[in-house]
């Protein structure tokens, strides 16, 4: 069993037109929302063992508060095809960890990651800014993992929900 903790990048701000998406950085929510969701990554054991992140600015601000928050203490790895990548990308870079992964957590961005998410487990639910959805996928290496809708969401948390 293989768990994959997928979580959308926290609240951006779109406030600097001469800034480019890319570098977009963390709003007052998002800088608020990330920590909760790092702090509910703890509170529910499943702080993992690799995180992958998008290199956009938002998603890499992110990843790092989950990061310090859950107690992740690794480099957190940042991948520039996972910027608005596909369900396809996040499967081929899923699909090289090492088998001695058991937890990775990917953060990144829509629709790429609900997309991810509906083929991984025919779940079809939004996932808003902060986000995060545990998936169990019934595999032993992550080389076979297939988007064949027979892994399961366990759970979604919205940060909207955290008390």
């Amino acid at each position: 069993m293989k768990t994959l903790l997928i979580l959308r990048h926290a609240k951006s701000s779109s406030k600097q037109p001469e800034t480019t998406d890319h570098d977009r950085p963390l709003n007052a929510r998002g800088k608020r929302d990330a920590p909760r969701m790092g702090q509910l990554v703890l509170n529910e054991d499943l702080t993992p063992d690799l995180i992958i992140s998008s290199t956009a600015k938002r998603a890499r601000h992110t990843a790092q508060m989950i990061a310090r928050t859950c107690g992740y203490e690794r480099t957190v790895l940042e991948v520039s095809t996972l910027y608005h990548a596909g369900p396809d990308m996040w499967l081929t870079v899923l699909r090289n960890l090492p088998e001695t992964c058991k937890r990775p957590m990917i953060v990144g961005h829509n629709p790429g990651l609900e997309d991810l998410l509906r083929v991984l487990t025919g779940t079809d639910r939004p996932l808003p800014t902060a986000a995060l959805a545990q998936v169990d996928a019934d595999i032993s290496e992550w080389s076979s993992l297939q988007p064949d809708q027979s892994a399961r969401c366990v759970c979604l948390w919205l940060p909207r929900e955290l008390a």
